[in-house]
């Protein structure tokens, strides 16, 4: 039976990053390019396409487990799996009974070509290569972006810091950048498409330009993304205080259309495991990087991740941590337990902390990242703040929820022909992880087109 008879359908799963996401979309533009219909995850299809993600022994569990979900929901069709758990550990994911197709980061290209090699051979097809040998960035333009309101605009891949915790650096491999020019060309088609607000992301992203072949840099980058006709924000994804220079401080607060919220993945407030981590700060120089952006940009939100339960940590340097966090009064925080990855130097450090003792320390963390979210929020209680109508809320119908430039979740009572615009909002109670507020003006803007919606589901780990 062809592919054509069968009826050319096919169902993605995300896990991890928006990377990953941004991954996915490039996969589905590749399908429906080639005449497939991308149907949701838990209907019948023909290829299921899982994309992996290996950060955390968590991320590697649930991308098994959704792997299995697909084999057992349709044990003839075809079950292609891709993403850094498939770069890092091919033979784990051949392990699987029932995967017939493995692709590394190299070869997302051929997915579609691969899959349907796939339906016609009995042993499954490896297409994972060596990802060091990658010197360019793999171009596979997207022609729109499926679930969000914002969408993803993928610059730059790999990363060679090589901290001591992550494995991210033998999935993605070294640094690339990618071409300017088809950074623009995509943000106006997702322009042209109705979108607002575009995230610009990477591995590294501020090492953007900073490789052979393009001489530009992240500011100038995100300068000419803003001058796009339609889009009206321009945020970025997870940057490291060394990369927040003097002028990105400067274009963040002098432009309108720059979001004011940064990620500064700070990973361990305290100096000694820092250096164990291998991070290329410490925590001084990042307490500095923050006091020059507040200086400048009071408003700013900006939010970070934590690990706890380093190998070694002591209770001394988790209090260390603790309080290093609370002093830079983050808006959010990301709080894990460490995850010892096969292949990096902190998988066999000595000194591995108990499971319980990362447990508790996780929920002291992320007690302490709630407490200062709701500081945060206070702050705006009062003020009038656009918001960026994204979705309905899940809590009753008649609201919206969206965020603000500085990453605020806001949910205000609207009908969905608001959604896409930017709403002003003035902002009056704490509920939860958001604020709820009310409509004060006129909405700029006018929804997007309608579109194909699928659910595409995107598991975090």
């Amino acid at each position: 039976m062809t592919v054509v008879e069968r009826g050319r359908r096919v169902a993605f799963c995300t896990l991890g990053c928006k990377v990953n996401q941004y991954d996915t979309e490039q996969m589905m533009t590749l399908f429906r390019r080639a005449g497939y219909t991308i149907v949701d995850f838990d209907q019948e299809a023909d290829i299921y396409v899982i994309n992996t993600c290996t950060v955390t022994g968590r991320g590697a569990a649930k991308s098994r487990q959704m792997i299995r979900n697909a084999i057992r929901r349709s044990p003839m069709s075809v079950v292609a799996v891709t993403g850094c758990y498939t770069q890092t550990a091919p033979d784990e994911v051949a392990a699987i009974p029932g995967v017939n197709l493995i692709v590394g980061h190299q070869d997302r290209h051929r997915i579609v070509e691969l899959c349907e090699e796939a339906m016609r051979r009995e042993v499954p097809i490896r297409a994972v290569n060596n990802i060091w040998q990658a010197r360019e960035f793999e171009e596979i333009p997207i022609d729109t972006f499926s679930q969000a309101t914002r969408a993803v605009v993928k610059i730059q891949e790999g990363c060679n810091v090589f901290c001591t915790f992550c494995i991210i650096p033998y999935a993605r491999g070294k640094p690339r950048s990618r071409d300017p020019e088809s950074v623009l060309a995509e943000v106006e088609r997702l322009a042209a498409q109705g979108y607002r607000e575009v995230v610009l992301t990477g591995i590294h992203v501020g090492s953007y330009g900073k490789d052979v072949r393009y001489r530009f840099t992240l500011e100038e980058l995100m300068e000419r993304v803003a001058e796009v006709p339609g889009i009206e924000r321009v945020r970025l994804s997870s940057i490291e205080p060394r990369h927040v220079t003097d002028r990105l401080i400067d274009l963040m607060a002098n432009h309108p259309k720059i979001c004011r919220h940064l990620h500064l993945s700070l990973q361990s407030g305290s100096e000694t495991v820092l250096r164990r981590m291998k991070r290329p700060y410490t925590a001084r120089e990042f307490r500095e990087k923050v006091e020059r952006i507040r200086s400048v940009m009071p408003d700013c939100g900006l939010t970070t991740d934590i690990i706890v339960g380093f190998p070694g940590e002591t209770e001394a340097e988790h209090r260390e941590s603790m309080a290093f966090v609370r002093e830079m009064a983050f808006s959010r925080i990301h709080v894990f337990p460490f995850s010892p990855r096969q292949g990096t130097p902190a998988a066999t450090m000595p000194d591995q902390v108990p499971k319980a003792v990362k447990e508790a320390r996780v929920r002291e963390m992320i007690a302490l990242g709630d407490e200062l979210q709701r500081q945060f929020h206070s702050r705006f209680l009062g003020q009038t703040l656009l918001v960026l109508a994204e979705e309905e809320a899940d809590t009753e119908e008649g609201w919206l929820e969206g965020y603000t430039h500085n990453y605020i979740r806001v949910r205000f009572r609207a009908g969905d022909e608001l959604r896409n615009t930017l709403v002003p909002v003035r902002l009056t109670e704490l509920a939860d992880d958001v604020v709820v507020g009310e409509m004060a003006g006129r909405a700029i803007g006018s929804t997007r087109p309608d579109r194909e919606r699928i659910w595409l589901p995107v598991v975090g780990v």
